[in-house]
């Protein structure tokens, strides 16, 4: 309850000084992804005050708890970073719809004791035999390979994972998968998985992760852009699948979504494309109601709060480190609410 007030009101290093509105004649409930925390709890903040008579609770609980309580039917939507798939769809129960509503990137973000002259580079393979295991000390022969010049610690590197079932490590198994035969064989993609890497260390939400990367020596994780922006966090430069090194950046993801311009709840990925310009670890967030609400008071209120946040909503997306959704995929966001049995 505390943690859902919380992220009601504003994560506090997203919007410092808001003051909480007055109770409302509705108050929605949502739950789920915490990569759509800082954007929801702006976003719903200057809903509440334009609609003086809804205000939203929603927990940053990440997507799978945000599923768990959809198909409970706790809330009155979920929020997750990959689409529910047909067995969630049939546990729901009735039919199941998906809205994308953010579109973000994901930073691999790490913690040395000294910062790496010109900064540090990784390639895409780099990452994966991280997270396999396979590369366990910053001063690794690939690594430094990798950076020439670069006076890279002795020191061993201690991977973050999600301990949580999240749409952030969906996206991130989806690239290294997309990357790695091994990866894709001995892990595959998931919200959540087992992971290989001995010294693997579990951090829940985004924000554990990059609190646990923070906080420890060696460290390296993958946290929403937004996160390690808003905490200043140093990125590794990427390099994607044509062969360009990179931060995380909105420009970027914009690219990587310019590759797939139909995207659906069975059609989604944009992880890992060939563009040259390409952020390889982007990916949508979405939304997930019923088609035929029991109560159809509450999902039309549910229904104009989401046409809003799809909408007129997404230049707050864009003012907190996200991209604002395309204009084709927010007319695919309209066509399925209008799908909203009232």
């Amino acid at each position: 309850m505390l943690k859902s007030f919380v992220c009601r009101l504003a994560i506090a290093t997203f919007a410092v000084g808001l003051a909480a509105p007055a109770l409302a004649a509705t108050q929605l409930t949502g739950a789920g992804s915490t990569f759509d925390t800082p954007f929801f709890s702006k976003a719903f903040y200057d809903y509440s005050q334009a609609q003086k008579d809804v205000t939203v609770n929603y927990g940053s609980i990440g997507s799978g708890g945000g599923i768990e309580q959809f198909t409970a039917k706790t809330v009155d939507f979920g929020a997750t970073d990959v689409p529910m798939n047909g067995d969630e769809v049939k546990r729901a129960g009735g039919v199941v719809l998906q809205v994308p509503v953010a579109l973000g990137g994901e930073a691999i973000t790490y913690n040395l004791p000294s910062l790496v002259k010109g900064g540090l580079h990784l390639t895409r393979e780099d990452i994966a035999n991280i997270y396999l295991g396979k590369i366990t000390n910053w001063n690794d022969a690939q690594l430094k390979k990798d950076n020439p010049g670069a006076d890279l610690p002795n020191l061993a590197i201690v991977p973050v994972n999600r301990s949580d079932g999240s749409g952030t490590t969906y996206i991130f198994t989806d690239f290294l998968s997309n990357v790695s035969a091994e990866f894709k064989s001995k892990v595959g993609t998931g919200k959540s998985v087992q992971w290989p890497a001995a010294a693997s260390v579990g951090g829940k939400g985004n924000e554990g992760v990059a609190g646990a990367v923070k906080q420890t020596p060696g460290a390296i994780g993958y946290v929403e852009l937004a996160y390690a922006l808003e905490n200043k966090m140093t990125q590794a430069m990427v390099q994607n699948k044509a062969g360009k090194y990179s931060l995380c950046t909105l420009e970027h993801v914009k690219v990587a979504a310019a590759t797939k311009p139909e995207v659906s709840s069975t059609n989604f990925s944009i992880v890992d494309t060939a563009a040259a310009d390409a952020w390889p670890i982007s990916g949508y967030s979405w939304v997930v109601v019923y088609q035929n609400p029991t109560d159809k008071a509450r999902a039309k209120v549910t229904k104009d709060l989401l046409t809003w946040l799809v909408t007129k909503g997404q230049p707050i997306a864009g003012s907190l480190n996200y991209v604002p959704l395309p204009e084709n995929v927010q007319q695919a966001a309209l066509a399925t609410l209008a799908k909203i049995s009232l």
